[in-house]
């Protein structure tokens, strides 16, 4: 007997999750919701992240994007795609535009009530994107287009806004290149393969031919007219005494003598037996449709192959809201600000002290000595004393500032309970505020675990045996504080979570490292930073009692240098009470929690320096790089 939930949230999810599965025809199928990309691998389907609130928009979302990934799991066959896929990148993203939009408009056939849901999933996208604020079609992707344009050809449904204009801006194009051939569009919708040709060929109309590569059904016409010419060959005698051996093996099998004298056709229905049969032996069968072997698990870790989980099932990725009450939250919020009040008005000249810094980067250059623009006042004084000196004049101009996401990566163990927590949470909350001023979007996480000394996983561990070596053995608990497009005045409640009462536990630092990172890979900003704050080494008593004693700490090494070897991601750390520069290349530890405000303030700050040796200098680091 399961246990209730007091998630409002949780019977919409399950029943959703169970609507897909049976839409896609797929029992064994996997759905779970999470903030990260939604999309399908494997047997694992993710949909966007629902939260207790079930907000109006939250379900369209959810609904739209499960029906389009349930029809694309339902209508489309990955060797048939794979055999006709085209080579270059804008042609193979028509063809995968396309054959999503085949899907969703099939889905949209079979099951009405499917088209609505979608519509909001595009909507969404497509609002996203700022699909609805383009004005050229120079600005538009011609992919997406394509796809729309197939979609409302299929369907004879209208677009989304958004949608609807990028369409607009490229349909007299596509219209006027491939008009054609998009005639023909109902009648392979129903057949892959027929779409699939359908598809190239509008790539083809639309000047992009030369990026499709190989035509795999005129390949395997050559590989037929090959195997009859092989086959030909064998049944023609030749002039080198071919007849005599054959003769011989007359003579000599007298299973041959026998067949000699069968009907010819039935003689010649035997050989292309054989011929077929050694063709299907030595020749490789067409992309897409030899049996392919099951594809080996994907290592837990991208840095480390061999680092292991022994069970991932009770791994938890939460959204903070969802670990306690709005109530409890405004509660915790006005505890957290009780312990800001003392330090206000430094953390206050430390904040604005990082958005003079920022705002000057920004928007603070100047040009002098110039014929027209501002007057100079600073140079007047040259004018008085030589009447003949020409008046100075400067203009103010924009200095590049690349578009940046800021990730704030919480360390909420055990160990940082009491004032560090407190120091970590209000630093927290002064840097979203500043750097969204700023326009710097800034993104707010936490890692614990779900319990203490293991969780479920350790009792599975226990209940199979106790299996050496297992590698991880405790349930992980990531925590979202802030995303970042989230804007501040709605999740600064969120920040009181870390005051509650039992939240705080064991730390396996490695793996939010490369959760964090792995979020970060997914903005399209410039610029990405993420900064650590941690009391110290990787800590759970759990898995350290049954691996080496280094296996958390190695693992966090492995992550660091695939981070910092990348080069994707700007890596920092502050360490509380402990040195964590055995770790980090970029790291400051502070002794006093006191410090932390202002140490997470100047590393900031130092990133955005525009002078390397200053920003060495700031940074800790011994020789500017």
């Amino acid at each position: 007997m399961s246990k209730p939930t007091d998630n409002p949230a949780d019977p919409f999810k399950k029943a959703l999750a169970e609507a897909t599965k049976v839409m896609a025809h797929d029992p064994d199928l996997t759905v779970s919701y999470s903030v990260d990309p939604s999309g399908i691998s494997g047997d694992a389907m993710r949909l966007p992240q629902i939260s207790r609130r079930l907000t109006r928009d939250e379900v369209l979302l959810a609904r739209g994007t499960a029906d389009a990934m349930a029809m694309y799991r339902r209508y489309h066959d990955a060797g048939t795609h794979a055999r006709y896929a085209p080579q270059g990148d804008l042609a193979r993203e028509l063809y995968e535009t396309m054959e999503t939009a085949r899907c969703e408009a099939m889905g949209a056939r079979d099951m009405p009530g499917t088209a609505g849901n979608i519509d909001a999933k595009i909507a969404n996208e497509a609002m996203r994107r700022g699909y609805d604020q383009i004005k050229e079609a120079s600005e538009a992707p011609l992919a997406e287009a394509a796809g729309y344009l197939v979609r409302h050809l299929a369907t004879g449904r209208d677009l989304p806004e958004g949608a609807q204009n990028v369409m607009d801006l490229w349909r007299g194009f596509i219209e006027n290149q491939a008009g054609g051939t998009l005639e023909n569009l109902q009648d392979v919708l129903s057949d892959q393969a027929a779409f699939a040709r359908f598809t190239r060929a509008v790539i083809s109309d639309l000047g992009y031919g030369d990026q499709l590569g190989d035509d795999p059904d005129e390949l395997d016409e050559d590989a037929q007219d090959q195997a009859e010419e092989g086959t030909d060959e064998e049944q023609e005698p030749d002039s080198t005494g071919q007849d005599e051996d054959e003769s011989e093996d007359a003579e000599a099998s007298p299973e041959s003598s026998q067949d000699e004298t069968q009907d010819p056709s039935q003689a010649q229905v035997s050989m292309d037996e054989m011929a077929d049969q050694e063709l299907s032996e030595e020749a490789e069968m067409p992309e897409g449709e030899a049996p392919l072997e099951p594809p080996p698990p994907a290592p837990i870790s991208e840095a480390d192959p061999e680092y292991k989980v022994f069970d991932s099932a009770h791994d938890e990725e939460i959204l903070a809201e969802e670990l306690a009450e709005p109530i409890e939250l405004e509660r915790l919020r006005a505890y957290l600000d009780q312990q800001l009040e003392p330090l206000k008005g430094a953390v206050s000249r430390l904040a604005n002290k990082l958005q003079r810094r920022l705002q000057a980067q920004q928007n603070r250059s100047w040009e002098f000595d110039l014929e027209e623009g501002i007057l100079d006042a600073g140079r007047l004084a040259r004018v008085v004393a030589n009447p003949t000196t020409p008046l100075s004049f400067k203009v103010e101009k924009d200095t590049e500032f690349r578009d940046t996401v800021v990730t704030l990566l919480l360390d909420n163990s055990g160990s940082m309970r009491g004032r560090p927590i407190s120091i970590a949470a209000i630093c927290a909350d002064v840097l979203a505020r500043t750097l969204e001023r700023c326009s710097v979007k800034v993104e707010i996480l936490g890692f614990t675990t779900r319990a203490w000394k293991g969780g479920q996983a350790r009792e599975k561990w226990l209940n199979e045996g106790r299996e050496q070596q297992p590698g991880r053995l405790n349930d992980l608990r990531h925590i979202i504080y802030k995303s970042a497009d989230a804007p501040w005045r709605r999740t600064r409640s969120n920040l009181g979570l870390m005051m509650k009462e039992g939240l705080l536990k064991e730390n396996i630092d490695g793996e939010a490292l490369e959760w964090a990172h792995r979020r970060m890979l997914h903005r399209s900003e410039a610029r990405k930073i993420l900064m650590v704050i941690s009391d110290g080494a990787p800590v759970d008593d759990s898995t350290l009692s049954v691996n080496p004693a280094n296996y958390l700490e190695k693992h966090l090494r492995d992550v660091i240098a695939m981070v910092e070897r990348r080069k994707q991601v700007e890596l920092l750390a502050i360490g509380i009470g402990h040195d964590v520069t055995r770790y980090y290349e970029r790291a400051v530890t502070i002794t006093d929690v006191e410090q932390l405000a202002g140490a997470m303030t100047e590393q900031l700050a130092s990133l955005f320096d525009s002078d390397p040796r200053a920003r060495a200098r700031l940074m800790g680091i011994k020789r500017a790089s």
